[in-house]
């Protein structure tokens, strides 16, 4: 049986708007909030494992609390999590390459890229100067929460 949630479109979320989303105390989570009205987001290991490191070591979280919070996030219905495979870092590597990107920005663009997501959400000021990448004829707009 197929994954019908693939059927529905899912804006990915970076690193820096997942984390002022679920800190409440984070200067952005006013702005972040505005996830609360988007029915499916999507999210890949990176963006989970850089949000575990800023929790912790930037906002001073609890590590269990932050595993916690991020488990539930993975695990509801409305989060589509997105493995990485080989081609997508191939397609990492290849966007490194043609933007003047990092390695984690080329990977966690590329999971979203491969995957169909159409637009991604993020506070990164080099994002969103992009406005939109393209490669092997995939597109994926860049948007800031505002303009969710």
């Amino acid at each position: 049986m197929g994954d019908n949630r693939r059927d529905k479109k899912y804006l990915g979320v970076d690193t820096n708007v997942l984390v002022a989303f679920l800190d409440k105390q984070h200067p952005d989570h006013p702005e972040a909030k505005r996830l609360e009205s988007i029915p499916n987001t999507a999210t890949n290991p990176t963006v989970i494992h850089e949000a575990y490191h800023t929790l912790v070591y930037a906002q001073k979280w609890d590590k269990k609390e932050a595993v916690d919070t991020l488990n539930l996030y993975i695990n509801l219905n409305t989060t589509l999590f997105l493995n990485q495979t080989r081609e997508i870092t191939k397609l990492g590597l290849s966007i490194g390459l043609e933007y003047p990107l990092g390695g984690r920005d080329s990977l966690i663009l590329a999971n979203f890229l491969f995957n169909r997501i159409e637009r991604i959400v993020t506070f990164d000021g080099a994002l969103l100067h992009l406005e939109k990448l393209t490669i092997d004829g995939g597109t994926l707009g860049i948007i800031a929460p505002r303009d969710i």
